[in-house]
């Protein structure tokens, strides 16, 4: 077994690291970029996350927020070992997840899982529920007979809202948040400390939305997990988050609780985001001012020089195109990247 070791985290420390189950430093993810025909050449790298640093608590939620093609879905995959980084470290209970191989990569997997976002292309249309949700149970040794494997099933099947009896259908029978509750099933099999959620409602409608939010914090409360939830939509996570943290092309914004987030926001793009977020008081809403952006996300292949965000930000000033600006806490438990602020 690979031994745990206490990251050295120096100036790429995470925003806050009392109790923490996950610590990600400097996490670089480059996807090279090559030309050619036959014989093909590296002509640059998509910077799809640049030296992010972000730490989860024992039994906290935190949102991971941003437009898309900012890096979020990358940070998660990277976080299970789905991709390799390029730089940076990866330490889950003070294990480098980044050195794990083998058996101590399989503990691991079982340690951490993540569910998709998408519940129609996520689901082996093939397999019949039993087995997509058992099949972890068979692969990691959990269960000793074929009854208790679909007893187990049954089970978990119960404890995300369904009938054990639908365990002999396919996918295709199910509704897309039955689908996804089949996917929170699966996660949950092989008893996991913490799970990577990517948009796990956002292909759903609004009213199913809500039920799977709520099933995500009861699990949560019930069996002590860790979340990193990762979405675009602010309002979702605003309802089962702890701590939040934005992220803009490959680089985190800010990092803070979810009241001083939405009370009061210190980052351009934070602001932005949040202008965008419907307020059901129509009398509010006709009076409050929207920050509308102009152009689009500039590509992660040729990002901006300085801060990423000033070809887009309403308070860019000169020296923003020329210096990178630093993740530095403001107040208590409170990060901001802008030299602004």
């Amino acid at each position: 077994m690979v031994e745990a070791i206490e990251p050295m985290l120096g100036d790429g420390q995470s925003p806050g690291s009392q109790d923490a189950i996950l610590e990600v430093t400097n996490l670089q993810k480059y996807f090279p970029v090559m030309s050619g025909g036959l014989i093909q050449r590296k002509v640059g790298d998509i910077k799809a996350v640049d030296n992010v640093n972000l730490m989860v608590r024992r039994g906290e939620t935190l949102g991971l927020v941003g437009e898309s093609g900012s890096g979020k879905t990358t940070v998660g995959r990277c976080i299970i070992q789905l991709e390799k980084l390029t730089g940076g470290s990866i330490f889950f209970d003070g294990m480098d997840v980044t050195k794990l191989r083998g058996d101590d990569l399989t503990d691991l997997r079982r340690r951490i899982q993540i569910i998709f976002q998408d519940p129609y292309s996520s689901l082996n249309p093939r397999m019949k529920v039993l087995d997509i949700v058992g099949e972890a149970l068979t692969i990691h040794k959990l269960v000793s007979s074929k009854s208790a494997y679909r007893l187990r099933v049954g089970e978990l099947l119960e404890q995300v809202g369904l009938n054990p009896e639908m365990s002999t259908r396919y996918p295709h029978e199910f509704s897309g948040g039955q689908r996804q509750r089949i996917g929170v099933a699966r996660a949950l099999a092989v008893e996991p400390e913490f799970i990577v959620a990517d948009e796990p409602v956002s292909a759903l409608d609004v009213s199913i939305q809500a039920q799977l939010i709520n099933l995500l914090k009861d699990l949560q409360k019930e069996l002590g997990l860790s979340y990193l939830i990762i979405a675009h939509d602010l309002a979702v996570v605003r309802h089962v988050s702890d701590r939040i943290a934005v992220m803009y092309l490959g680089k985190l914004m800010e990092v803070t609780t979810w009241t001083h987030l939405y009370e009061s926001p210190l980052h351009p793009y934070t602001k932005a985001l949040l202008s965008a977020v419907p307020i059901p008081d129509p009398d509010m809403e006709a009076k409050r001012d929207r920050i509308i952006l102009q152009g689009s996300i500039p590509s992660p292949a040729n990002p901006p020089s300085g801060c990423v965000f000033h070809t887009r930000c309403p308070s860019a000033i000169e020296e923003c195109k020329h210096t990178i600006p630093e993740l530095k806490e403001i107040q208590p438990e409170h990060w901001v990247a802008c030299i602004l602020v």
